[in-house]
This record gives C-alpha cells, structure tokens and sequence, in this order.
C-alpha cells in the first residue's frame, strides 16, 4: 500500500493548485444545468408517485413504524420527499462522475503527466468513445447492484458497507481506464487492472467513504428546510467534483507510476533474456 500512500501524498500537493480548483467549473456548470432542469420538471412527479405508493402499499405505516424503532420517529412526516431524494442522489453523483471524467480528466492527465512523468510513452490504448462506452456500461450494472442492495437499508451497517464496495468498483472502473487511456496500450491497462486491483479498489473505495460527505449534508440540510433543497444540491454537487477532481489525481499517480514500474520490470526482463541468450 506505499504506492497508495505515495499517490495520495502527490494528490493531496496538487489539489490545491489553482489549475485543479478551475477544473471544477466545466463539470459543475454541466451538472447543475441537467439537474436544474431535471429538478424543476422532474421532482415533484417524483415525489407524487413515491407518495401514491406508499399510500397503496402501507408504506407510511411502515416508515413510521420502523423510524420510531430507531427513535427518529419526528421524520415521518418527511418520509417521502427524504425517499425521493435518496432515489435521486445515486444519479446526481453519477452525471457528476461522468462529466468529470469527459471534462476534467483529460486535463489532470496533462497536468500529471506533463510534470511527473514527462518521459513516459503515450501509447494511447483508450478513446474518449472507450471512455464513455465504459462508463454507461459499468453505471448500468452499477444500478441493478444498488437496486438490489436496497433492502440492506433495514440494517445500516451492511448497507452502508455494501455502498462503499459499489462506489468503489464503480470509481475505479471509470476513473482507471481515464487515468491510463492515453498512456498506455488497451494490453497494459488490462494487465494493471487485473495485477493492481485490490490498490485500486481501495483507492476507489475511501474515495467513495469520502463521497458520502456531500450527500449527508445534501439530506441532512434537507431535513431542516425542504425549501433549502436546490441549493443544498447545488453545493453537493460542486463537493462531489471536487472530491472526484482530487480522486482522479490520486488514480492518476498512482496509475501512472505503476505503468512505470510495469515498462521498467518488462525492459529488464528483455534485458535479463538478452543475457541469457548471449
């Protein structure tokens, strides 16, 4: 894990660089539009047919019921819209990772590389089709598996583990093929993905722990004042870029450095046979 640590070191240097900051702006303003619209049109529909069906199957008997178990009975009068928002929060971070990583990545794979790894080759293994492709797939499958981690909410613990997995596997899927799609080949990026894949889950799964920081102040303030949503959504969503800008660093060294380390342990492989065969 010192190769972890080591990247997390360099991230954290640059995150704070006036570049990275001004990194935010593109993706911020794409999401906030989408979710404007989104929000202005879509939400209270959504909050209607959540409410029709907790009247057609018992759900405010059982909300109630279950919230004064947990002694948080006050907020059964906000069942419905608190639902509506947990429905719309995995989509909400998932635009914001999307627009990241066409947005805001490409760009961190300059910075990065420009003053890290200047001498490493591009072999360009990965498109920003490739990208996109693989975002939508890995999202898709991603919210079946949340779908069905749904009744883990009964116990917290257990859904709240099973959150950290998911956000992990999702945040290493995307933002691994972006940190390594313009320098290495489509062969070294599967071969890193599957030799370095516990690192990078863990890099992806305390980066998804990190994430939950914006939703709880999205839902929490929410609670307060409902009439606060749209701007607490607001400042969600500019948390969660910013935590995926200082994530994408962080794959970015940490994928660099181990293609490095990678070419470097082939080159002296070739030599080592060269030797042997002279």
């Amino acid at each position: 894990m010192r190769a972890v640590l080591n990247a997390y070191g360099r991230a954290l240097a640059s995150q704070f660089s006036g570049r990275m900051l001004l990194l935010s702006i593109a993706p911020f303003l794409l999401s906030v539009s989408l979710w404007a619209v989104l929000l202005y049109f879509g939400f209270q529909p959504l909050v209607d047919y959540v409410q029709s069906l907790f009247a057609d199957y018992g759900g405010f008997k059982a909300s109630g019921s279950l919230l004064s178990m947990f002694g948080m009975g006050m907020l059964k009068t906000v069942a419905v819209p608190l639902v509506s928002m947990l429905l719309l929060l995995p989509l909400m971070i998932m635009t914001s990772l999307l627009f990241m990583g066409v947005a805001a990545m490409p760009a961190i794979a300059r910075h990065v590389g420009a003053r890290q790894f200047s001498t490493l080759e591009k072999k360009h293994g990965g498109s920003l089709a490739g990208s996109v492709l693989l975002s939508l797939g890995s999202v898709l499958l991603f919210l079946v598996l949340w779908i069905c981690s749904l009744p883990l909410y009964l116990f917290p613990p257990a859904a709240l583990v099973a959150q950290v997995v998911l956000w992990g596997w999702l945040t290493m899927r995307v933002m691994s093929y972006d940190a390594l799609a313009d320098y290495a080949s489509a062969d070294e990026r599967r071969a890193l993905m599957h030799a370095r894949r516990w690192p990078l889950l863990a890099i992806g799964m305390l980066s998804g722990a990190a994430g939950a920081l914006p939703g709880i102040v999205w839902i929490g303030g929410a609670l307060i004042s409902v009439v606060l949503f749209p701007f607490l959504a607001m400042i969600s969503i500019w948390l969660y870029l910013v935590i995926f800008i200082f994530t994408g660093l962080w794959f970015q060294y940490y994928c660099l450095q181990a293609l490095a380390e990678l070419r470097a342990d082939e080159k002296s492989a070739r030599n080592g046979a060269g030797i042997v065969a002279n």
